[in-house]
C-alpha cells in the first residue's frame, strides 16, 4: 500500500478531491525543545515572594501550590537559620575579665568557643592574634574572643602564654598552653587551623595535618639519637673491665 504521506503528484491529485486527507506538517523538534525548557525553567511566583509575603498570599493558591509552597516556605526558613548562624559571628572580638562568663562561659548552646589568653609583650601572642583574625572570618559558626591575661589572671605567667582554650556549653574541652602547645614559635595559621578541626571546634577542609613532615622529622631525629646513645652504651659497656 503506497504511503498518504509519501510526495508524489498522484497523491496531491487525491489530496485535492478529498480522497486522501491533508499531509501531515512534520514536527519542529527545535521548537518542541524551546517550549520544554521554557516550561521547566519557569520560576513559580511563590519563589520570587519573601517567607512574609508567602503568608500573605497564601489564599490565592490551589490545593497543589499550597502544599509546594509549605515545602518552599521551609526550605527557605531552614536556609535563613543557616545563614543567620554562619553569620553570627566572623570576627576576633576583644571581651574583658568582666564579660568572661557572658561571652564564654554562658555562649549560646553548641556554640563553639576560641578563647585567647594574651599579653601585648609577648610576640607569639601577638602572632597567634593575627593567626585567629584570619580564621575568624574563615569559620563565622565559631566565636573568636581574646582577651588581656591581666583582666582574666592575675599574675599568669609569660611562659604560660599564649593560652588558647576551647569551650562549648560551658565545658573546656581542648587548651593549649604555652609557645610549644600552641605550634612553637614559627607557627601558621594552617596549623592552627587544624589543632582547631582537631578538637572539633572547626570543620576544616585541610585534608592533612600541614606540620606533618616536620613531625615526622622530629620522630626520626628523636629515633636516631636513641640508636646512637644505645650503641654508645654498648659500647662503654665492652670496655668496661671484668671484675672477678
Amino acid at each position: 500500500m503506497q504511503d498518504p504521506n509519501e510526495d508524489t503528484e498522484w497523491n496531491d491529485v487525491l489530496r485535492k478531491f478529498g480522497i486522501l486527507p491533508p499531509k501531515e506538517e512534520p514536527k519542529d523538534e527545535t521548537e518542541d525543545m524551546v517550549l520544554r525548557l521554557q516550561k521547566e525553567a519557569e520560576v513559580k511566583p511563590y519563589e520570587r515572594m519573601s517567607l512574609e509575603e508567602l503568608k500573605e498570599a497564601e489564599d490565592d493558591f490551589d490545593e497543589a501550590d499550597r502544599k509546594a509552597i509549605e515545602m518552599y516556605r521551609q526550605q527557605r526558613l531552614q536556609e535563613w537559620k543557616c545563614l543567620q548562624r554562619r553569620q553570627k559571628y566572623g570576627e576576633l572580638r576583644e571581651i574583658s575579665g568582666e564579660q568572661y562568663v557572658k561571652e564564654v562561659t554562658n555562649a549560646p548552646e553548641d556554640v563553639w568557643v576560641i578563647i585567647h589568653l594574651y599579653r601585648s609583650s609577648v610576640p607569639m601572642c601577638l602572632l597567634v592574634n593575627e593567626h585567629l583574625s584570619l580564621l575568624a572570618r574563615k569559620f563565622p559558626e565559631a566565636k573568636f574572643i581574646k582577651a588581656a591575661v591581666n583582666s582574666c589572671i592575675q599574675s599568669y605567667h609569660d611562659r604560660c602564654l599564649p593560652t588558647i582554650l576551647v569551650y562549648k556549653n560551658g565545658e573546656i574541652k581542648a587548651r593549649f598552653i604555652g609557645v610549644a602547645e600552641c605550634g612553637g614559635m614559627y607557627l601558621k595559621v594552617e596549623e592552627l587551623e587544624w589543632k582547631l578541626a582537631e578538637v572539633g571546634a572547626i570543620e576544616s577542609d585541610l585534608e592533612e595535618n600541614p606540620k606533618k613532615d616536620i613531625i615526622n622529622l622530629m620522630t626520626l631525629s628523636m629515633q636516631s639519637i636513641s640508636v646512637h646513645e644505645n650503641i654508645n652504651t654498648k659500647g662503654r659497656d665492652v670496655l668496661k673491665p671484668l671484675i672477678t
